[in-house]
């Protein structure tokens, strides 16, 4: 249902993407993996239209995302949870998670959207009038998948979502991801978590200097000797 057919991306005159080529498929939790600075951020940037390739194609359910809008894009069925939660934190945890329903049919459908993110989520229901600056991390990063979810994607992109979370939240954070997938939920999954990425994908992509350098199943990239000795300390 998406793909990224070698897309090279710039900021400024430095290149961030180099004929990077990958895809996700109906049903799947597909993992991108790589260091600090190897592209992988850039990537959902210029799928969300954050970010625009000056060359390669980036195709959802066969339509051309180039020419889209980033509204456009939300509207057609990807979210976007970027990495550091960008949450409004002056605003209500109901605030922020209805921020993300934002188009009509999203907005029709908001209260069933809301049950599903709190029976997802508990916590967000009983801080549902607190201030989301006032959150714990763990809380604030349950937000802000839910803020994902509120507009009710066909894909959802998440940006480094165990990023400075206790290794008990972690297990949370991914464990729901799972569950999310479970539903029919499509997940294209940044992470430096290479392990737990790698342990929930079907499919991984790792990224080196702003090329997919190896592709494989989950186990196929835990295996891979490269990927045991650069990213699992093995």
């Amino acid at each position: 249902m998406l793909k990224v057919e070698t897309i090279n991306a710039f900021y400024g005159d430095l290149q961030a993407l180099h004929q990077a080529t990958f895809e996700v498929l109906a049903g799947e939790i597909v993992a991108v993996i790589g260091s600090n600075g190897s592209g992988k951020s850039t990537c959902l940037k210029t799928i969300s239209g954050l970010l625009r390739p000056k060359q390669g194609h980036i195709y959802f359910n066969d339509r051309d995302l180039r020419t889209v809008s980033s509204s456009g894009i939300v509207e057609m069925g990807l979210s976007h949870v970027p990495e550091g939660r960008q949450l409004f934190p002056n605003m209500t945890v109901l605030e922020n998670l209805e921020m993300g329903a934002q188009f009509a049919e999203m907005k029709k459908r908001r209260r069933e959207t809301l049950n599903e993110v709190f029976e997802l989520f508990p916590r967000l229901q009983e801080r549902i009038g607190q201030s989301a600056g006032t959150l714990s991390g763990g809380e604030q990063q349950m937000l802000a998948i839910g803020r994902g979810l509120m507009s009710r994607p066909k894909l959802l992109m998440l940006d480094e979502p165990s990023l400075g979370l206790a290794p008990l939240l972690v297990s949370t954070i991914f464990r729901t991801i799972a569950d999310v997938n479970r539903k029919g939920m499509m997940i294209l999954l940044v992470e430096q978590n290479v392990f737990h990425a790698l342990k929930l994908c079907n499919r991984g992509y790792a990224l080196e200097n702003g090329a997919v350098s190896i592709t494989g199943t989950g186990e196929e990239l835990i295996r891979n000797e490269h990927i045991r000795r650069t990213y699992l300390g093995l």
